[in-house]
């Protein structure tokens, strides 16, 4: 049985829908999007874009199936290189001006545009994966326990590793993945003190391209695979499948992350190295608000969290190799359940 069953990662899609920017100016009061009704989801990806087979797609995933179940035809709109918060702004002032409801940024540098647009469009539902700071009536912060789900993926790593020596990349110093790091390390300690964990972090801002840069991940995953660790969780967006291209191709243990990285079908030449993927569900999030505001008409707002408990996090279990292992199995349902109860507290930083 999947732990998290909600969380079915779309394929890449094979061409980007683009949205033609318009100039700024003008009120919400003049917009399609100012009357409250909705032509389908506006969504804005995050850097890495559509086909991370991660972090994006779990959310892309979400909006293909909005679309599907409620009839409507949304807009997604990759990032660009470089681009700034007014950049930003301008994108998700043009979808919701365009008459889309709601109106998602995927990541948490959309933070700043979502709390400026939602303002100037009052009657539109905003949402943000990742970021709790927005208070707004009209937004839904929607954040995660990834810390869980991580603990979960360092007890796995423990579990199953020769050399009692792992590895962590994250795509970018900052807390978002700070959790990520604290809990894998604490779920590996609790299985074995004194297991060695090798940490490092690809840039210290997401402009350097930690969470868009295949090449650092495997870079990153090299240096550790050859200071002896042999099994490597990331949890760096794109920048992971190089991380996962590099455990398989020194024959180590991967572990993914957001998406259940083992079932991506552009990943599938590495599926045998990918033990299990630390899940978040972002599709469930992204769906949820949709549902909310397109056939509910009670939408979402506040913080909506995403934990171990209520499913909004977990261990994927498609590998066989995985699924198969009993005492793994007991090891991860022994932390669950301590999660859950309350008797282990996992750290965020």
């Amino acid at each position: 049985m999947r732990r998290v069953s909600r969380i079915a990662v779309a394929g890449v899609a094979t061409a980007a829908l683009a949205v033609t920017v318009s100039a700024c100016g003008g009120s919400s009061s003049e917009s399609t999007g100012g009357n409250g009704k909705s032509k389908g989801v506006g969504l804005a990806y995050d850097v890495g874009g559509k086909g991370d087979q991660s972090f994006n797609d779990a959310a892309y995933a979400g909006f293909q199936k909005a679309e599907k179940d409620f009839g409507v035809s949304g807009q997604d709109v990759e990032p660009q290189d470089g681009e700034s918060d007014a950049d930003k702004v301008q994108r998700l002032e043009t979808l919701a001006r365009s008459g889309y409801n709601p109106v998602i940024g995927v990541g948490f540098a959309y933070a700043p545009a979502v709390k400026e647009v939602a303002a100037k469009f009052p009657k539109v539902s905003f949402g943000i994966i990742d970021d709790d700071q927005d208070k707004a009536s009209n937004v839904a912060d929607m954040v995660f326990h990834e810390e869980e789900s991580s603990y979960l993926a360092g007890v796995a790593a423990a579990s199953v590793t020769k050399k009692n020596h792992i590895g962590f990349v994250g795509g970018v110093d900052v807390p978002l993945i700070h959790k990520f790091q604290a809990g894998f390390v604490q779920g590996a300690k609790s299985v074995n003190p004194k297991i060695k964990v090798e940490s490092q972090y690809l840039t210290q801002t997401a402009q350097e391209g930690g969470f868009s840069s295949p090449d650092k991940g495997e870079a990153a995953a090299d240096g550790q695979i050859s200071a002896g660790a042999d099994v490597i969780y990331a949890a760096a967006g794109l920048s992971g499948q190089g991380v996962i291209k590099s455990a398989a191709g020194h024959k180590v243990w991967a572990i993914g992350v957001d998406s259940d990285q083992y079932s991506q079908s552009a990943l599938a030449q590495y599926k045998n190295y990918i033990l299990t993927s630390a899940l978040k569900n972002v599709e469930g999030a992204v769906y949820d608000l949709a549902k909310s505001v397109i056939k509910d008409k009670k939408p979402l707002s506040g913080v909506v969290r995403g934990s171990l408990a209520n499913g909004g996090v977990g261990l994927a279990d498609s590998n066989p190799v995985f699924k198969n292992n009993a005492t793994l199995q007991a090891a991860i349902k022994k932390a669950e359940d301590g999660i859950k109860n309350g008797s282990i507290t996992v750290k965020t930083s």
